[in-house]
């Protein structure tokens, strides 16, 4: 099991982010932290494969978290999860050799993606005495997600972003009719769109039942 040390300022997040490490294959929760402080003693005690570090902390920046852990040379590998956009602060994280760069808010099959690219990774590296070329394109290919693959043919990045957008503005779900008016395509290309990203996990069908008839097909997002 991939040791899983969380770090957020919001509670509630911090939850959230938790339960989310349980559902993915592989890892477990070793701790949570709130605060940079915290993190960086939480390491120093339970020693963590993998920390899931914010950047906005209350008593210090998540990016100096991650250079105290790289002056002390703490064995512990970090994903960023934050809601900073700045490209100084990805800048930063990369020199301090953030595993990936995950922006809030985001689907939880997005956060799936990228800690099962971490351990195939980390399982690559594991089996390796010393590294040809090959090995090392191998474990740098094992980091790139599903979302760098290309779209299945017919369908579009530009309106599956308009699809996803339109579905985004509902907590409880939209018909795939009403999708389509918010997106300004037709309901067959809705629909195409929306069981693509049922197939991602990053939306899910549900069934509505109201006035006696049908049942209305809903779709919703699965929101990080």
């Amino acid at each position: 099991m991939i040791r899983t040390l969380v770090v957020d300022d919001d509670f509630r997040v911090a939850e959230l982010h938790c339960a989310y490490v349980e559902k993915v294959k592989g890892f477990a929760v070793a701790g949570r932290a709130h605060t940079g402080a915290h993190a960086l003693d939480a390491v120093e005690r339970l020693r963590p494969d993998l920390m899931l570090l914010d950047i906005y902390l209350p008593d210090m920046s998540g990016l100096d978290v991650l250079q105290r852990l790289r002056e002390e040379d703490r064995p512990v590998d970090v994903i960023s999860i934050t809601a900073a956009r700045e490209v100084e602060s990805l800048r930063t994280a990369m020199r301090g050799g953030v595993v990936h760069y995950l922006i809030k808010p985001f689907l939880f099959a997005t956060f799936q993606e990228k800690l099962l690219s971490y351990a195939s990774a980390r399982e690559r590296m594991v089996r390796l005495a010393q590294a040809e070329q090959l090995d090392v394109d191998r474990i740098f290919g094992a980091l790139r997600t599903a979302h760098n693959q290309p779209l299945p043919k017919g369908l579009s990045d530009t309106t599956l972003d308009l699809i996803a957008q339109a579905l985004s503005q509902s907590r409880s779900g939209l018909a795939a009719a009403a999708v389509a008016d918010a997106a300004g395509v037709s309901r067959v290309t809705a629909r195409r769109y929306l069981d693509h990203l049922c197939q991602l996990g990053k939306a899910e069908l549900t069934m509505r039942y109201g006035s006696p008839g049908r049942p209305e097909h809903r779709y919703r997002l699965i929101a990080g």
